[in-house]
């Protein structure tokens, strides 16, 4: 008992005096776990089963199911200076005599660094329960991107140099990888490094073909590109032996990557012929200063564990690459802030 009140007052003192004020602690618990404070008898009732169907969701795109979230629950008198440091917290308000109607609204670091705080305050139990079922997804992806968020600060600090140096060389653009990532294969305009272990394999791929206009980026063409990329350059043991999308569990959405539009395709492979297979997610994105697409993709072999986290990780660093523009975009800014400082700086006097 002693050391464990030793350790919870260790974590809440992690503060430090810095310019005359206390420094926020950083942000806790698992990544995907998110803390709803919401009255008991509420979170009982159809309104709050209503949020929790919203969380409890299944990651898209696994071969078996696997819940989106951790989901923990408390009432709002039970929280306290160790609950309020949680990475992910939704606070649940309903009073009539405080809201006339239901809205969300996030707020960043509110008690921790690195943390997001949801409100969701609604005037009655009824319109909360129809707001967050028609939101669902909103809240889904809400909670989803702060967390690829956190995961490429990770990445912009810890990368595999290895697939940083290759990408640059063969196609002109910046990819922070995870750096587990340290054996590859090359071919033409291709690309795949993995951390090549016999359980919980992991691997990353790029490749690129010309850009043909805007009927590039539909289902039966992303697809079928990657079946022959991939056949190519990922042939298994025997001849008749190669990697193919299972276009039946594959879906392709149109999403946005550094404000630009890019093909999202996520779903599963398997080896033709073979008894291998898992789940992928890729990016394909079109680089305008080479007329070409360029796709990016994570995909796990992984029969005797969950894929979740394997897959999250894998996908998070595909928003980490740059493209050509968007180097030389960041380099014209850098230099623009460069002359900006040098004519704002007090000029040298002459020397006498």
């Amino acid at each position: 008992m002693r050391k464990l009140l030793f350790c919870i007052v260790t974590v809440l003192m992690v503060v430090s005096c810095k310019d005359g004020h206390l420094a926020m602690p950083q942000a806790s618990g698992r990544p995907y776990e998110v803390l709803v404070v919401m009255d008991p008898v509420a979170w009982e009732a159809p309104e709050g089963r209503a949020l929790f169907d919203v969380l409890d969701t299944n990651v898209p795109g696994l071969p078996q199911p696997e819940r989106s979230f951790y989901i923990s629950q408390v009432a709002p008198e039970d929280m306290n200076r160790t609950l309020s440091i949680f990475r992910n917290i939704i606070e649940v308000h309903i009073d009539p005599t405080q809201f006339t109607t239901t809205r969300m609204k996030f707020v960043r670091n509110e008690y921790a660094e690195g943390q997001v705080v949801l409100y969701i305050n609604s005037d009655s139990p009824q319109s909360f329960a129809q707001h967050v079922t028609e939101h669902r997804q909103d809240i889904i992806d809400f909670f989803t991107k702060m967390e690829i968020n956190r995961l490429c600060k990770d990445l912009e600090r810890r990368y595999s140099k290895l697939t940083y140096d290759l990408v640059k060389e063969i196609f002109g653009c910046e990819w922070h990888a995870p750096e587990e990532l340290k054996n590859f294969k090359r071919g033409k305009d291709f690309l795949w490094t993995t951390n090549n272990t016999a359980t919980g394999m992991v691997s990353i791929v790029m490749y690129s073909y010309p850009y043909e206009g805007p009927e590039t980026f539909n289902k039966q063409y992303v697809l079928h590109k990657r079946d022959s990329v991939m056949r190519v350059n990922l042939p298994g043991s025997e001849p008749d032996m190669y990697v193919q999308t299972d276009t039946a569990f594959t879906e392709v959405r149109p999403i946005v990557v550094h404000h630009k539009y890019a093909m999202e395709a996520r779903g599963l492979w398997y080896m033709r012929n073979d008894a291998m297979g898992g789940p992928f997610v890729s990016h394909s994105r079109v680089d305008t200063e080479n007329n070409r697409v360029i796709v990016v993709e994570g995909f796990v072999f992984a029969p005797e564990k969950m894929k979740r986290g394997l897959m999250r990780r894998m996908e998070g660093s595909l928003y980490m690459l740059r493209l050509p523009e968007e180097l030389k975009d960041e380099e014209q800014e850098d230099e623009e802030e460069t002359n900006l400082e040098e004519e704002a700086s007090p000029a040298t006097p002459a020397a006498s």
